[in-house]
């Protein structure tokens, strides 16, 4: 028999639980969840070019536009020039930026350790390499 519908909805409910956590963390900070991926990504990857972000994050530079409109009105993101291609702009976290992308990504830490503590160092390795592996299909 196969265990693809357990796999499916354990992968299911993992997702729920996790956007859940998600939703509650972000709400507390005034922040969208696409807002708060857009910082986390530039947190984790530094600045890069509006195409390069978007392609990340799986949306349309017109949208991305728009989350990076209400991030600059904020101060936590801003939009520089690019050092060697005049036709292109960086978007980069600014210092209030980073300082949400380190607690936030701090509260992801403490989450991950939470619900990896029962997990043997093996499992944890078998962990990384299967969602990395499944990542790559994205």
């Amino acid at each position: 028999m196969s265990d693809l519908p357990r796999l499916t909805h354990a992968i299911v409910e993992f997702y729920e639980k996790l956007s859940s956590w998600e939703h509650c963390v972000v709400r507390g900070k005034g922040l969208t969840l696409p807002q708060m991926h857009t910082i986390e990504i530039l947190g984790a990857h530094g600045p890069m070019r509006m195409k390069e972000l978007a392609e990340k994050m799986g949306v349309t530079t017109g949208t991305l536009t728009m989350q990076v409109d209400r991030l600059e009105s904020r101060g936590l993101a801003r939009r520089v020039p690019h050092e060697r291609d005049r036709r292109s702009w960086l978007v980069e976290l600014t210092a209030k930026g980073l300082k949400s992308f380190e607690e936030h990504d701090t509260l992801h830490m403490r989450l991950t350790e939470e619900i990896t503590a029962s997990l043997t160092p093996e499992e944890r390795a078998q962990l990384i390499a299967a969602l990395e592996k499944m990542n790559g299909c994205f």
